[in-house]
Formats: structure tokens, C-alpha cells, sequence
């Protein structure tokens, strides 16, 4: 049996997008609606599995595929092959400071369309790694209420301005800290001697205060709840998203 088999797909069109752009989306689960968008390569054994705690735990998840093949493992030849492919993609941004990835408005619609269907305070939405930020893109919009940042690694940490920039367009940076200053919190989850993620959570810290819970994991290590996942990080998320959809 497939890891997704037990999944319902679909896809998700964004309906004022440019000639609608369109994803396939995974879906399991009841309860309030969480959003997992997957880290590169793709829909991996390791982020399924993510999603299935998230499940259990009693969410719908939706999960879309970005890129990459689902269920195909994480290995430096697939790695390479996505990072190739993203690369080249209008919808990512790579090295940009200071501009959100166009894709957000995508994720936004997916976000907006669960919420309205699942009702409840809004909807969570978790990024990792390459989409590691796209949670604090999504929470532009009123319908995420519980947003995670897992190793967020864009824009790519090449020079120390880049290392601390949040792949946000300082419109949308000041809704977040509208957000925040509402009473939104934003969980973020690193471990702090990853060069990948860079300076981005001092960032988060100096702009919106409080309202930014930090979760810095001991050792070293990329993948937060997934390849290099640590039980404390998982049941951290959980219990997040326990008390801001829980209604």
C-alpha cells in the first residue's frame, strides 16, 4: 500500500491567479484545518509521516505538492533534481530580499478556502526548509491563526542580509505585525547552528517581540519534524495548534 493511498487527492486552484494556477493537494482527517507544505524534495516518506501525527492528533490536514514527486524518498540525486527544478520557477523566490514568493497567494487561497469550509477560529499552516516561511507569508491573510516556521532557508542564506531577511515584502511584513500586535503568535522551530536558516529568528524576535515563540532544539540538525526530528519539536507544534484551533 502507498503512503497516500489513505489520502484523499485533489488539487487546488487559485482562482484569481494567473491563468489559475493549479497544485495537486493530499487531504486527511477531521477536525480543525492545518496546512503542511512539504520541504525539498518533495512529499517525502518523512513528511507523510508528519502529517499522519498531525492527523492523530485529531486535524484535516491538507497537504499540497509543490514540487517534486510524492512518496519518493529524500536522497541527494532527488534533492539536486528539485532544487533544479524550483530554481527556474516563477512561483519561488531564491536570492530576492525584501519580496514574498508568489506562490503565497496560491497557499493564502488554499488557507482561505479550508477555513471557510471547516469554520472555527482559522486554519494552522506549517512550512519547512525551502517553504519554511511561507507560514508567516500565509498569515497575511485572517484565516491562518496558527502559524509554524520549520528551518526557514529563503532567501538563501548567501551574505548576512539575506541571512536575516523573512522572504516578506515590507507590505506584508507590516500586516504580520499588525497580526501580532492583534495577538497572533508565531511559532518557530530551528536548530540554532544550521547555516541554512541563518539570522531569520533574531529577525523575528526584533520585529515582533513577544508575539514570537521561539523552540530552539539541542544538537545539530536541519529538518526539524521530519529527517532530523525531535519529539519535543513535534509535540510542540501539536500543542500549538491545539490552543489557537481548538475551539
Amino acid at each position: 500500500m502507498a503512503l497516500l493511498d489513505s489520502w484523499t487527492s485533489s488539487t487546488h486552484t487559485h482562482p484569481d491567479g494567473a491563468a489559475g494556477t493549479t497544485h495537486p493537494t493530499y487531504r486527511k482527517g477531521t477536525g480543525p484545518g492545518v496546512i503542511i507544505v512539504h520541504e525539498v524534495p518533495g512529499l517525502t516518506p518523512a513528511v507523510i509521516g508528519f502529517g499522519e501525527e498531525v492527523v492523530a492528533s485529531g486535524f484535516t490536514v491538507v497537504m499540497p505538492s509543490l514540487f517534486g514527486r510524492p512518496e519518493a524518498p529524500m536522497t541527494p540525486v532527488r534533492i539536486a533534481r528539485t532544487m533544479a527544478e524550483v530554481c527556474i520557477s516563477r512561483e519561488f523566490t531564491k536570492l530576492a530580499m525584501g519580496r514574498t514568493a508568489p506562490i503565497a497567494d496560491w497557499m493564502r487561497s488554499l488557507a482561505r478556502d479550508l477555513h471557510a469550509e471547516l469554520g472555527g477560529p482559522g486554519v494552522g499552516a506549517l512550512g519547512m526548509c525551502f517553504t519554511g516561511g511561507f507560514a508567516l507569508a500565509m498569515m497575511v491573510d485572517d484565516a491562518v491563526v496558527a502559524p509554524v516556521l520549520c528551518q526557514p532557508s529563503v532567501p538563501f542564506t548567501v551574505g548576512k542580509a539575506r541571512s536575516r531577511d523573512l522572504g516578506l515584502s515590507p507590505a506584508d511584513l507590516d500586516a504580520v505585525k499588525r497580526r501580532t500586535a492583534a495577538g497572533c503568535q508565531v511559532l518557530g522551530v530551528e536548530y540554532p547552528t544550521d547555516p541554512l536558516t541563518g539570522q531569520r529568528f533574531g529577525t523575528l524576535e526584533r520585529e515582533l517581540g513577544e508575539a514570537f515563540l521561539r523552540v530552539d532544539l539541542p544538537g545539530k540538525g536541519h529538518s526539524t519534524v521530519t529527517e532530523h526530528r525531535q519529539q519535543h519539536a513535534v509535540d510542540r507544534v501539536l500543542d500549538f495548534f491545539h490552543e489557537k484551533l481548538d475551539a
